[in-house]
């Protein structure tokens, strides 16, 4: 039993021997088998890497199947605080994880996208997990941002397309560059695409996908960027000891080193050689290596793609170029960099195999897939996460701002605008949406120039219009650009200056009937009239005014009675106010022939109250009169019992009426004021028209303060009122500060164009004050000549203030200009307003007191038992 053990003893050594040599030989053996096919583990663990990544796509694709979008509108005060677009950013990071647990990571994302089509200056929006909607429909910017679930985006496929992706070059643990809000980071990227155009099919998108990244991920980079800091130190610690050590044995076999150790009495220890002490690698300091990375907080990946497209060879690279170096604007340490390999002149990059494929689908499907390098904070997004600000500078598109087509009627010319590229193009408004339009600006600054390129294009369009000046220099520079034969019908000419040794004037009876007018509205608009222009109210003369009321009710009745009796050439004028007040015969055969016509207390006035008013309380009504009769060019056009002018027919038919009042005197005034309230009595007449029936027609008031001496009460009515009824007025003027409260007031308030040339600052403040001072003051008085800061309504949205170059005929309609058929169009405008000599019209007044006289008389009814001729007396 002894001797049986050492042979045991050996069978078991030799056993674990043998094991471990066939352990060694099994080994050996498959490593000689996959040398020879190593193929097939390659090819096993490619198609398992494939399976499982076709996986994840598929289930990832149907995560991103369910997307919220969400379009972001400012409005033109939007100024948030750095703090606003940090909750902002935080808000868009919690939103990345609202998908289901079984969702891959590159699903769980939030992109913002900034697109330019042409549509807009530029879009921005939020799409990402449906889950997310909630969350960010309410944002911190509050009501300056309005947020409204938007609708998918079709494009068109274009003929060049250009894509790229970006990745953050330079030391990754460094921050990109801290961009102040002022002015708007955005603006860099906006100025890359303003010179983008619709017409060519240029498109241009940047998107940023957000995605919180994973804890693991997060503490695998830190242990990554240590590693290598360590790896770093290390080589750097091994090269300067390499270093010291070549430089002490170059001392050493120098030959001074060994002739100092030859006289030398105490050799150093060592045999002589010198101790070399090697450098420590330095102390790495985690906070200082890992920058951004060292702190969890609000510590996010980032996918920035770019897609550039257009149907023109060539604009769509440029358009990239643009792009990347508007994100240079974001670099410092660390920086945006097209992502891909450089071969000379050639780029390989997410346009070409293999990551093309890769690029469409995440362009498509939303997918964040970031590179590694890709670390941010929210602080250093912060220009990218809000829309652009009131500090950004938005260029003016063709879909902002149309572009004006001469002879289209939806269209009403605003200027010329200076694209950011150089281009030139003359921009419009449309008319159905510019309802009250203001100009403001010096003398000479171009802004009645403007309104005649406006007006003229409006009626080679086929829109009626009423031009008013005072001065009538906008009628011989308007001649040439009017005279076309499909024109001459439907001007006419309404001229009180009386030119000429033999001059021509139109006529007009305020208080005709013949237009079919009604009675009282045609009292009341010139009662208001005289009113307006001297100053009468209840409180300082409500006699004048009820003596002056009675008196046109009475005139009016008679005018209606000889428009029925056929015989409109025997009316009253407002002259015959003077016979009914002073001459006791004709007032008691006008109230004779009318009795039947007034009602009771009427009547009971004429009978009552009239006879025991002074001699001396008509002067105040007599005085005025007195004066348009002195004058013998008004006398003859308002002295007219059938007269021509009848601004509602020419709304109705479209006519182009320019009038030209004598000047600015208490007269002149008068005439202005009963013009301008039978204009709003025209207007407001319309009511009697459906509305889908009303003619537009435009009102251009030139020297608004002239005009506004004479009636501001009604000039403010009609910047109130008229849009209702369909009719747009155009003001223009010299300082707004010069006119009367009420009508500056409801200038300013219902312009749907405001419009400024150069002048003073006390002058232009006013104006710049309405667009909070941007731009100021001082910049607009710079301007040069002709040039405009204009603000406009467009789609229900305001445009600018934009910078425009007034239009100047000359060069503008110079292909409309027929200077041979002026003399034919002014006889044309003369001939519609059935203008006549003045002498001939001056006679016919003169005469007609007698005509309606004669009326009367054979027109007077049985006197009826309450009225006696001595009840007039």
């Amino acid at each position: 039993m002894v001797g049986a053990a050492p042979y045991l003893t050996d069978s078991a050594s030799v056993t674990d021997t043998g094991q471990v040599l066939g352990l060694l030989s099994a080994l050996v053996g498959a490593a000689d088998w996959l040398s020879g096919h190593w193929y097939l583990p390659a090819l096993a663990i490619a198609a398992a890497t494939a399976t499982a990544e076709s996986a994840v796509r598929r289930i990832a694709a149907r995560a991103s199947a369910e997307r919220m979008a969400l379009e972001m509108v400012p409005n033109r005060h939007f100024d948030p605080s750095l703090e606003e677009i940090f909750r902002r950013g935080v808000q868009l990071a919690r939103a990345s994880t609202s998908v289901p647990w079984w969702a891959p990571r590159r699903s769980k994302a939030v992109q913002i996208r900034l697109r330019v089509d042409g549509s807009s200056p530029l879009r921005y929006r939020i799409e990402g997990p449906a889950g997310g909607q909630r969350l960010l429909s309410i944002t911190p910017f509050g009501p300056d941002v309005t947020v409204h679930t938007a609708r998918p985006i079709t494009d068109k496929p274009r003929t060049h397309t250009v894509r790229a992706e970006f990745v953050l070059r330079g030391r990754p643990t460094a921050p990109l560059r801290e961009v102040p809000l002022s002015p708007d980071p955005l603006q860099p990227l906006v100025d890359a695409v303003s010179d983008l155009r619709a017409e060519l099919g240029d498109l241009a998108e940047l998107r940023l996908d957000i995605q919180r990244a994973p804890k693991w991920a997060l503490r695998a980079r830190r242990l990554q960027l240590l590693s290598a800091a360590r790896r770093r130190e290390r080589r750097e610690a091994q090269r300067a000891a390499r270093w010291l050590r070549q430089d002490t044995a170059g001392i050493e076999d120098s030959l001074t080193w060994q002739l100092q150790q030859l006289v030398s009495d105490r050799p150093g220890p060592g045999g002589g050689r010198r101790l070399v002490m090697p450098p420590v690698p330095r102390r790495i300091e985690p906070a200082e290596e890992l920058g951004k990375l060292a702190d969890d907080d609000h510590l996010v990946r980032v996918q920035l793609l770019v897609m550039c497209a257009s149907n023109t060879e060539g604009r769509a690279q440029a358009r990239l170029a643009q792009l990347q170096a508007a994100l240079d604007v974001f670099g410092g340490r660390s920086r945006w960099a097209m992502r891909g390999w450089r071969i000379g002149p050639c780029r390989i990059g997410a346009d070409h195999w293999p990551t093309r494929r890769g690029f469409e689908r995440r362009w498509k499907l939303g997918h964040c897939q970031p590179p590694r390098a890709n670390w941010v904070r929210l602080e250093e997004l912060a220009g990218l996460l809000k829309p652009p600000t009131v500090h950004c500078r938005l260029p003016v598109l063709a879909a902002s701002l149309p572009t004006f087509e001469f002879g289209n009627p939806d269209l009403l010319l605003q200027g010329l605008y200076r694209t950011p590229d150089g281009r030139q193009r003359m921009v419009a408004t449309y008319a159905e949406e510019t309802l009250f339009e203001v100009g403001v600006g010096k003398a000479g600054g171009g802004k009645t120039e403007r309104a005649l390129a406006q007006a003229i294009g409006w009626a080679h369009a086929g829109g009626g219009l009423l031009f008013i000046d005072p001065h009538r220099d906008s009628w011989p520079r308007a001649l040439p650009f009017l005279a076309h034969d499909h024109l001459m019908p439907r001007i006419a000419l309404v001229d009180l200056n009386g030119l000429g040794p033999d001059p021509r004037i139109s006529s007009w009876n305020p208080l005709g009937m013949h237009h079919s007018q009604k009675a009282h509205e045609v009292v009341e608009a010139v009662a208001d009239a005289f009113a307006s222009a001297l100053a009468w109210d209840d409180a300082s003369a409500p006699r004048a005014l009820t003596i002056l009321t009675a008196a046109l009710t009475v005139l009016a009745a008679v005018n209606e009675a000889a428009c029925r009796a056929g015989r409109p050439t025997d009316q009253a004028t407002i002259f015959h106010v003077r016979a009914l007040l002073t001459d006791p015969a004709f007032r008691a055969a006008a109230l004779k022939a009318v009795a039947g016509r007034l009602d009771e207390e009427t009547r009971g006035w004429w009978q009552t109250i009239f006879p025991t008013l002074p001699a001396d309380a008509f002067a105040v009504v007599l005085n005025p009169l007195a004066r348009l009769a002195a004058n013998p060019v008004t006398r003859a056009f308002v002295g007219q019992p059938d007269g021509v002018y009848n601004i509602r027919t020419a709304m109705d038919t479209r006519m182009v009426v320019w009038v030209c009042p004598g000047g600015n005197g208490p007269t002149d005034r008068l005439v202005t004021a009963l013009l301008a309230r039978d204009l709003l009595r025209a207007v407001r007449s319309r009511r009697d028209t459906p509305e889908n029936e009303r003619i537009p027609f435009r009102a251009y008031f030139d020297e608004l303060i002239t005009l506004t001496g004479a009636a501001p009460e009604t000039i403010a009515a009609m910047f109130e009122d008229f849009r209702k009824y369909r009719c747009h007025v155009h003001g223009m003027t010299q300082l707004l500060a010069r006119l009367p409260s009420p009508v500056r007031l409801s200038l300013v308030q219902n312009a749907s164009t405001l419009a400024t040339t150069a002048g003073s600052r006390t002058a232009i403040a006013p104006v710049t004050a309405e667009w909070g001072d941007n731009p100021s003051p001082d910049r607009v008085a710079a301007m040069e000549r002709f040039e405009h800061y204009v603000s406009m309504n467009v789609h229900g949205h305001r445009v600018g203030p934009v910078q425009l170059r007034g239009p100047h005929l000359d060069t503008l309609y110079a292909a409309h200009a027929r200077p041979r058929q002026v003399p034919a169009l002014e006889r044309a405008a003369l001939a519609n307003a059935e203008a006549l000599p003045l002498d001939q019209l001056t006679s016919r007044a003169a005469t007609q007191t007698s005509r309606l006289t004669a009326f009367l008389t054979q027109h007077t009814p049985a006197l009826s038992p309450g009225l006696v001729e001595k009840d007039y007396q």
